[in-house]
Formats: structure tokens, C-alpha cells, sequence
């Protein structure tokens, strides 16, 4: 399979806002890929490299060769190889040798594998081709269940093995996936509710419990051995020797559990978000774990002593956690009489320095993978009123519309706006067509698919918190940002300043 196939298939996916259409495009790709070249293709297609982050940035790409001209020539298994030569380049001279490599690589890319080249190597490949879409992709491709595909995915945690599976022989291979101790499974993610009471209305009978701002594990042990993976499955085993005792000294053989693990302060309340974080670098910090300790606190558990209870209810679940997992190790956790008292148990939270609850039903499985609506996050949030400094050109469903914004809060000293971060969700339809036709009125000028505007447009953005960043002058950035409306009412000198954000930064780490 040529590279060209796959770019044209990227292009045509993200031209297209149907969902079906998306699927039967992906499928037709993967059904013409050879043994072999399956595991890129599905990868590729996903907007993801195999060998995940290469160390190639936009400056390694500025001065790359002019495109061929056709025929194309480039094979599937060839780009693979030579991202994989590239991944493994480190020490002394890299850079050049890096840079060597992408320009034979370049040197032979026609035009439109240029640009799915320099898009899928800086991780901006965003053609509307999520999971979700590859899943029924993949299945229709080998003429499965997309419930079976799904479930595999779930159990192999890497959708690109089991494409190579259930292509190869369908069914059969995929009924042979099963929970395995110390190998991870795709943990199950939770959606947002607006309210409490909306969320125990939907689910019933359900449990609430904190909802710690931590760094998301799952463990397993198997006897002596220990394994401890992050919600993307990366084994960070040696990075949190803490985890590791704790595991170890449970009263069973082999378990899977999924949980935090969090950093808190000495009086019991959380450090900020980064101060947990900082403890899953690449490579073990042995100071950061001397100054920020983590703690321990699951609240689920997938297997125990050869008990696959994946297919359990949550309250099965949740009472062999009790048998094998003391009190200070398990999240704390409620099962309300009503709803004044699961307010009263999210009010503590807060106060105590969590995010907020979860609310969970009790009779749900573990729909491990998927974003299903049995388990529900609340949080408070907080709102800023930003100015627009610039806007990116949307992919798939967005495609010819200015999607992705630039966020800028008010420098009061200098007049000029501080770059806070970028979002491209909360947007209506209407909304998207509405800032397109403002923001190019108020273009200033474009590179690449980045479009600058006059810093005029007001927007309010609801977000989740503020995090320290390296990234951005202000030394600030926003997390989980989303659009909850414009205000023209407002001037870009009424806009909220950069000074507010630092103290609502600050407040939240105090």
C-alpha cells in the first residue's frame, strides 16, 4: 500500500461530515491493506504514529525538500520504517541525523503526502476519524460485530492489534481476547452532568464519591510482580514505587484495580494538579518523590484470585474492593438516601480541595473504553471573559470553518493580551458559521491554517482550572477550556486580565 492511499483517504475522511460515510472510506482503506501494513493504516488514519512522540517539531520540518512530482512512490511500510529509524536517533549530532532522515523521506513525498506528513508528525492530523468511527471502520472491514471489535479493544488496549486480527481471521481471534493480569485494559471514562440532581435522577440506584484531581492508574499484580499503567496505558511501574507497596500489601494473589494517585499535603488536601504529575516524567524522579509523595485511593477493581468481574455490576465490584482493599486506600464514597445529603457530601468535597463527585450506578458494568453514561462527573467551574487573538481552520465536520481559538487575557500594564491557551469545544453550528464570517473581518494576517485577528472579539470560556505552563508567556494556562458564548456587549478592554487568572491560579493552590 502506497502512502499516497492513505493521505487521499485522510483527505476525503475529513471532507466529510457523515459519519457513515467516514466509516464505509476507512473501511474500503483497511480492507486493500496487505498483513503487515494494517497496524500503520489504522494508526495513521487515527492521526497517531505508532512509535508515539519522535522528538520532531515544526522546526525540523521548516526547511523540508520541495514535493515530488508523480507518480507517488512512497510505500506504507517504508514511511514506518523510516519514523522508526527517526524515533531511535539520540546523543551527540541527533538533530542533523534527524533532519538527514526527513529529508530523504520528504525528498520522495508527492504534494498531498507532504501535507499529511508534516500534520501527522506534529500530531495535528484532525480528520474526524476518532475511535469510535475506526472501530465500526475496522469491523466492517472484516465483516465482524462492531460490539466484538470493541470489546478486544477494550481487552488489548491497542485498537491497531486487533485490526490486524480481525482482519486475519475475523470472529475466531477476537473471541480469544480476554482479561490478562498485567496487561492493561482501556479504563472506562466518565460524562459530564450539569447538575446533581439531573445526575441521580438519570442513574438509580448509584454511589457518589470524591472526585480526586490525581493522576488516573490502573494496577496489577500477579503474586511478587507488580504493573501500574496511566489512563493511555503507558506502564509508569518505576515511577511510583509508592503505588507499587500498596499493591503488595493486599491480601490476595493477582488483582487488577483502577484508581488515583495523587499528591497531598500534609493537612490531607491536594496538591495542585502539576505538583501529581510531575511524578510521571520520562524518567523516575527520585527527589520528586521524596518532596511529593503520592497517595493511594482506588475505587474500582476488575480481578481478583483468578475472578474476572469486568461483567459484574459496580455493586459486586465494589464490594470485593472492600474485601481486598483497606478503608484509606479506597476513595471515599456514599451511597445517598437523597439528595440533600449527596449535596452535602459534594459540598465536603470542595471543601476539602477535590474537584467534586462522581456519581456511579450501582447495577452498570464496566464499560471499560468508552465514555458511557453510567458514571457522571460534577465539578464547579469557572468562567473568564477572553479576547480572540487567533483562530485555526477546522478539520471534518469543521472543515472551511475557523474552529480551533486562541485565548488572550488583558495585560493591564503593557495593553497588550497574554495567550492563556486554545479551545475548539462548546462551539454550536451556528456559532462556527457566525465566528468565521467575524474573525476574517477581522483578520490580520494567516500562516498556515492559523488565521490572526485584531484582538476585539470577546468570548466567555468556562474552564476547569489553571495550570502552570512553560508553554505560554504568562506562565499560566487553562485547563479543559470551552466556549459558553460570545459577548459583544463587552469591549476588549472589559475583557478579564491576566492578573485574575494568576489569582484564581494561585487560589487554587493555596
Amino acid at each position: 500500500m502506497l502512502l499516497d492511499d492513505i493521505a487521499r483517504v485522510s483527505a476525503d475522511v475529513a471532507a466529510t461530515p457523515a459519519r457513515t460515510e467516514k466509516t464505509r472510506l476507512l473501511a474500503d482503506c483497511l480492507a486493500l491493506a496487505r498483513p503487515g501494513e494494517r497496524a500503520v493504516a489504522v494508526a495513521y488514519l487515527s492521526g497517531e504514529l505508532p512509535q508515539g512522540s519522535i522528538g520532531v517539531g515544526w522546526a525540523a520540518l521548516r526547511d523540508r525538500p520541495a514535493p515530488a512530482g508523480p507518480p507517488p512512490t512512497l510505500e506504507l511500510l517504508e514511511v514506518d520504517a523510516a519514523v522508526s529509524r527517526i524515533a531511535a536517533i539520540s546523543g551527540k549530532g541527533s538533530q542533523a541525523a534527524r533532519r538527514a532522515e526527513l529529508a530523504a523521506l520528504f525528498t520522495r513525498a508527492t504534494e498531498r503526502e507532504h501535507g499529511f506528513l508534516v500534520s501527522l508528525l506534529l500530531g495535528e492530523l484532525r480528520q474526524g476519524a476518532l475511535e469510535g468511527v475506526m472501530l465500526d471502520a475496522v469491523a466492517s472491514a472484516a465483516g465482524v460485530p462492531p460490539a466484538a471489535v470493541r470489546r478486544a479493544t477494550m481487552l488489548a488496549g491497542d485498537l491497531r492489534e486487533v485490526a490486524e486480527s480481525a482482519l486475519r481471521g475475523g470472529d475466531d481471534r477476537l473471541s480469544r481476547y480476554a482479561l490478562e493480569v498485567l496487561r492493561p485494559v482501556k479504563p472506562m471514562l466518565a460524562q459530564t452532568a450539569d447538575d446533581l440532581d439531573d445526575a441521580l435522577e438519570r442513574l438509580r440506584p448509584a454511589a457518589v464519591e470524591w472526585k480526586l484531581d490525581g493522576a488516573r492508574l490502573q494496577v496489577h499484580r500477579a503474586g511478587s510482580e507488580v504493573r501500574a499503567f496511566t489512563r493511555s496505558l503507558a506502564d509508569v511501574t518505576d515511577r511510583v514505587p509508592e503505588v507499587v507497596d500498596v499493591a503488595l500489601a493486599l491480601p490476595v494473589e493477582a488483582i487488577v484495580l483502577d484508581g488515583e494517585a495523587i499528591a497531598l499535603r500534609e493537612d490531607g488536601s491536594p496538591q495542585r494538579f502539576q505538583v501529581s504529575m510531575s511524578r510521571f516524567g520520562s524518567r523516575p524522579d527520585r527527589a520528586a518523590a521524596t518532596s511529593a509523595p503520592l497517595s493511594t485511593f482506588f475505587f474500582d477493581v476488575l480481578h481478583v484470585d483468578g475472578e474476572d468481574l469486568l461483567d459484574c455490576p459496580a455493586r459486586e465490584r465494589l464490594a470485593a474492593l472492600e474485601t481486598c482493599v483497606p478503608e484509606r486506600n479506597r476513595v471515599p464514597r456514599l451511597e445517598p438516601a437523597s439528595v440533600a445529603e449527596a449535596r452535602e457530601f459534594l459540598v465536603d468535597a470542595i471543601a476539602r480541595g477535590h474537584e467534586g463527585v462522581m456519581v456511579k450506578a450501582l447495577d452498570a458494568l464496566y464499560e471499560a473504553g468508552r465514555r458511557g453514561g453510567s458514571w457522571l462527573k460534577l465539578k464547579p467551574t469557572h468562567t473568564l471573559d477572553l479576547v480572540v487573538l487567533a483562530a485555526e481552520w477546522g478539520h471534518g465536520r469543521r472543515h472551511g470553518k475557523l474552529s480551533n481559538l486562541h485565548l488572550g487575557a488583558r495585560d493591564p500594564g503593557s495593553g497588550s493580551f497574554v495567550m492563556l491557551g486554545k479551545t475548539f469545544k462548546g462551539m454550536t453550528d451556528a456559532m462556527l458559521a457566525w465566528q468565521t464570517e467575524r474573525l476574517l473581518q477581522l483578520k490580520v494576517h494567516q500562516e498556515g491554517h492559523i488565521v490572526y485577528v485584531r484582538p476585539e472579539l470577546v468570548v466567555e470560556v468556562a474552564f476547569d482550572g489553571v495550570q502552570t505552563s512553560r508553554r505560554y508567556p504568562g506562565g499560566v494556562a487553562l485547563r479543559f477550556a470551552r466556549v459558553k458564548g460570545y459577548r459583544p456587549d463587552k469591549s476588549a478592554e472589559e475583557a478579564d486580565t491576566i492578573d485574575a487568572v494568576r489569582a484564581i491560579h494561585e487560589g487554587l493552590t493555596a
